[in-house]
């Protein structure tokens, strides 16, 4: 499969990141420098986000098939993200 060269420079897994969840950009950037499992998140997003941009290349008899499921799992891995940066949020106070 040879893919195309895009005119569009390639966002980083952070911008990916922040870009999809602007109101909580701060906390994008805290959880992406102390979270290697949150940063794994942004970098598998950043990947189906370029997958999709070159799923023109394949056969049409192929095209709709891969783009649906990149999309269900774009879908899936932002419900994800948005969980990680919500459960973020949560503080937890001891009793004493």
């Amino acid at each position: 499969m040879s893919w195309r060269v895009s005119n569009v420079p390639r966002l980083s897994a952070l911008a990916v990141a922040e870009v999809h969840f602007p109101e909580k950009a701060k906390r994008v950037r805290h959880l992406y420098q102390v979270s290697e499992t949150f940063r794994s998140m942004c970098e598998d997003l950043a990947v189906i986000l370029e997958t999709l941009t070159h799923l023109d290349d394949l056969p049409r008899t192929e095209r709709e098939a891969r783009r649906q499921e990149y999309k269900e799992l774009e879908k899936a891995l932002l419900s994800e993200i948005g969980e990680a940066l919500s459960q973020s949020n949560v503080v937890s106070l001891k009793r004493s």
